[in-house]
């Protein structure tokens, strides 16, 4: 009952290899950073609970700029400068950097697509929200974050938007 001539075989065999590749190709685009190793294993709950920071204190242009800015190295070194200031081996791996006056290299968890506008002054000081609408509870992580907590999808943003009656116009986030 085999009818297929060999070319058509062929074509049937060439279209379910791509369709099988689309699939992987977009099972593959759609995982959000889920293996970030930070160089150094912050702990936010630490420099909450006891050193008594809070968001802003190193992402200090949430409030006013459209990027939260990954934390500097003087912004660390405005505590940590010479002498640990604590148990931790994860200190040492600061001092180091510090010492070396050498760049952190933070890998960013979070990442907006070029077509999309993001601010994070218009969400956290005009909108109001707390980090935690996207990013979990980060004062109780005692690891940096290695994936998103709250994945950057159209579905999620505009979700959010309803919820808080804000306008889903297209051209307010994509430009």
């Amino acid at each position: 009952m085999d009818k297929l001539t060999s070319p058509a075989k062929w074509i049937l065999r060439i279209g379910v290899v791509v369709v099988l590749g689309a699939v992987i190709l977009f099972y593959l685009g759609s995982k959000t950073n889920s293996d970030i190793t930070q160089p150094i294993a912050y702990s936010h709950k630490a420099h909450i609970e006891t050193a008594g920071l809070n968001c802003t204190d190193c992402h200090s242009t949430v409030q006013t700029s459209q990027a939260a800015t990954l934390p500097s190295l003087e912004v660390c070194s405005t505590c940590h400068s010479e002498q640990p200031i604590s148990q931790s081996p994860e200190e040492l791996k600061l001092l180091e950097f510090v010492k070396r006056a050498e760049t952190i290299p933070w890998q960013r968890v979070y990442r907006v697509p070029d077509h999309v506008y993001f601010s994070h002054r218009r969400h956290v000081a005009k909108g109001e929200l707390e980090c935690a609408a996207c990013h979990g509870n980060v004062g109780d992580f005692t690891l940096p974050a290695s994936s998103q907590f709250l994945p950057l999808t159209m579905e999620n943003c505009m979700k959010c938007h309803r919820e808080n009656n804000v306008t889903n116009d297209c051209l307010a986030c994509h430009r």
